[in-house]
């Protein structure tokens, strides 16, 4: 059987000179690959006490929904601004070049709840960081987040050092 590293696709020089791309639509063509990802995710989270898993699209909505299925939670999606069609709290965040806008239902986390955050990728951190801040505002706790990559290099941690962060796999550089 395949390790799950063995399932991402390192493509070099993408989207620029210098940067190893490391791709997860080939986890996700492939069957077994696809299970390991999902099962690594989850073990993650054998001694996590939580109610609610929270995803930002569309990585998180694929990676969390058959987490949040197999452990009988409920999934809250984050989406970009304008997506949801309730009332919504909204958090911008800096991105490389500018900054973004997400969104959750402002009933889609009820106070005292606790919260688990799942995406597939750790880079910088920022649209995790936001979603935190979103959680926090309606009266969640956020008591783990897991991703299935980390990109240590670019430090994504420090911004969530006050959580319980998780990676299923960890790549030295950017």
């Amino acid at each position: 059987m395949k390790k799950l590293e063995e399932y991402v696709r390192s493509i070099p020089d993408f989207p620029e000179e210098g940067i190893i791309f490391r791709d997860v639509t080939s986890v996700l063509q492939d069957a077994e690959g696809l299970k390991l990802a999902i099962d690594g995710i989850q073990a993650q989270l054998e001694d996590a006490d939580f109610d609610v898993v929270v995803g930002p699209e569309s990585r998180g909505f694929i990676f969390g929904v058959p987490v949040a299925y197999n452990l009988h939670k409920a999934f809250v999606p984050v989406r970009k601004k304008g997506k949801l069609p309730c009332e919504t709290v909204s958090m911008e965040y800096d991105l490389e070049y500018g900054s973004a806008v997400i969104e959750m239902h402002k009933d889609s986390i009820k106070p005292g709840q606790k919260v688990v955050i799942i995406d597939d990728l750790i880079a910088t951190g920022g649209t995790i960081e936001a979603i935190t801040k979103l959680v926090e505002s309606l009266g969640g706790e956020v008591v783990r987040i897991c991703f299935l990559m980390e990109l240590a290099g670019l430090n994504g941690r420090e911004k969530l050092k006050k959580y319980d962060v998780r990676s299923v796999i960890c790549y030295e550089g950017h």
